[in-house]
């Protein structure tokens, strides 16, 4: 498996390359609209054919690139089920195993800090956790329909009961980390480690952050797949 983790100073947002290096297929997580052209250099550099974009949810902190990488490459755009996404090529669900080449993905149900999310466990070692779980850390649940209750039971029951040596490798990262290992943060993520459900709602509940700078625009331009002509018309 080839697999590559880029990033976005300005929104601290990751992308991850997957691609099979014998068939040369690739797909995109979480792409971002400011960088396509360093994607698509690293494409053609790498000699890769992108067939899909995915998402790991609707965001709002920044605005996707599936819609310019879709016109450049005729690759597949492709959100959690349920995600308010008309544009969408498909729509993937709960269990499903997306395959690049021979490198499968399974997307795993992550509900909570959007009521459409994904996690994507990629060759059954790189657990993509989008804005589920961070690294020491979760995403946060007070708007887009977010819910810390299902937050907890998702990361509880759906990741942290993987592999402790799995890898996590999130959708943001603002301290510098770029990955984690499910044994990690079982034991040192403070928003986890030692938390029932209760005090993890009464902690989500007492954040009081501000909301993402782009989120007046990153939402409905993410409804439209990152198409910056349709939201205008």
């Amino acid at each position: 498996m080839l697999f590559r983790q880029l990033f976005d100073y300005t929104t601290y947002t990751y992308t991850y390359l997957i691609a099979d290096p014998d068939t040369r297929e690739a797909a995109l997580v979480d792409s971002v609209i400011e960088q396509v052209d360093r994607d698509l250099k690293l494409l053609k550099e790498l000699g890769l054919t992108l067939r899909y974009c995915l998402e790991t949810h609707i965001h709002a902190d920044h605005i996707t690139g599936t819609a310019e990488l879709r016109a450049a490459t005729q690759c597949q755009g492709i959100v959690p089920q349920n995600a308010q996404a008309q544009c969408a090529d498909r729509f993937i669900a709960d269990g499903e195993v997306l395959r690049v080449g021979r490198v499968p993905i399974a997307a795993i149900a992550t509900p909570g800090h959007t009521d459409s999310h994904m996690a994507y466990l990629v060759n059954g070692t790189h657990l993509l956790t989008g804005d589920s779980l961070f690294i020491r850390g979760c995403g946060r649940t007070d708007f887009q329909s977010g819910d810390a209750g299902t937050l907890y039971d998702s990361i509880t029951q759906r990741l942290l009961t993987l592999p402790d040596t799995t890898l996590v490798y999130p959708g943001h990262d603002y301290r510098g980390h770029t990955v984690s290992t499910i044994g990690e943060e079982k034991h040192w993520n403070p928003r986890l480690a030692g938390r029932d459900r209760a005090s993890f709602i009464e902690l989500m509940g007492s954040l009081n952050l501000p909301n993402p700078q782009k989120i007046m625009e990153a939402v409905p331009a993410n409804e439209r797949c990152g198409n910056m002509a349709a939201l205008a018309s």
